[in-house]
């Protein structure tokens, strides 16, 4: 056992989709307030000590099919880097250490506590027993963004607006689904399902089930931007010119799952691809303009 492998076992690089916890502060003109700022970092860095914990549970039951996978196979548990006994400790340490941050947090720390104390029973379950049943593994992980927005929110005191609710569930869904894509595809060369729900999924079921869901999702990021009750409170007209980076943003992520057939990783995808990192600054950069000038 060495340090790295303990470090690639917590995948420190996933932590990258707990910055969904900052949305209600993005999105509620709270980025240059000290004490929101405060409060959604800590949010963040509980999640994130809790998301590890259960990377390590998920490790640990999935060792022998990690084994028999031509990527996962390099895992520190399947690879032998890390024992199982090892991988229980840190586990216990990593859940242990994100109380920690919980403790520093003003009046939200109980009901951020409890979220996170659901996210981490639920993805218990997801991990030994749900994640085999086909869409309801999608819409568990799904329903884990959304429970990282509400971390988020009542962390701060700031409520996350329903649209922003509904477009992070909607959009996690796509992401989840287009991974599981891959999962198809490597069944289809390999003739061995990399996970056991893989058999309740195929390709002309998931490009369906990907394309109305990026239908949707521009349908719905459309409505609200013209939503009075968000031009209302913005104070803007043009909220509206944010569905260009977002409409190119989402055709960029169905070329790279339809075409390049790469979306095994959405995070990945995310740190590695400048056309999407760009389109991503881009949209952050303009709503900025419009809530903070």
């Amino acid at each position: 056992m060495t340090i790295s492998s303990l470090f690639r076992l917590l995948r420190p690089y996933q932590w990258v989709k707990n910055l969904f916890v900052f949305i209600p502060v993005f999105f509620g003109g709270h980025l240059n307030d000290m004490g929101s700022m405060r409060c959604a970092l800590l949010s963040f860095i509980a999640f994130s000590l809790a998301a590890s914990a259960i990377y390590c549970l998920n490790d640990i039951i999935d060792v022998d099919a990690d084994r028999n996978h031509s990527v996962k196979c390099h895992r520190p548990i399947a690879s032998g880097a890390v024992s199982i006994a090892q991988a229980y400790l840190m586990m216990t340490f990593m859940l242990l250490l994100s109380v920690v941050p919980l403790l520093l947090l003003g009046e939200g720390r109980v009901l951020t506590a409890v979220i996170i104390a659901g996210y981490v029973l639920i993805n218990i379950a997801y991990c030994t027993k749900l994640k085999q049943y086909a869409i309801l593994d999608v819409c568990i992980i799904s329903l884990g963004f959304v429970m990282r927005v509400m971390a988020g929110g009542v962390s701060t005191g700031i409520e996350p607006s329903k649209w922003l609710v509904l477009m992070t569930f909607l959009l996690a869904l796509f992401l989840s689904l287009a991974k599981r894509r891959d999962d198809v595809l490597r069944m289809e060369v390999t003739g061995i399902a990399p996970r056991k729900n893989t058999h309740g999924y195929n390709l002309a079921f998931i490009n369906q089930a990907i394309t109305v869901l990026a239908s949707v999702m521009v349908v719905c990021y459309v409505m609200y931007t013209v939503s009075p009750e968000v031009t209302g409170r913005l104070h803007n007209d043009f909220v509206y010119l944010t569905c260009l980076p977002v409409v190119v943003g989402i055709l960029r992520y169905l070329q790279i799952t339809l075409v390049f057939e790469q979306s095994g990783s959405p995070t990945r995808v995310m740190l590695r691809d400048r056309f999407m990192q760009s389109i991503t600054i881009v949209w952050l950069l303009a709503f900025g303009v419009i809530i903070y000038c």
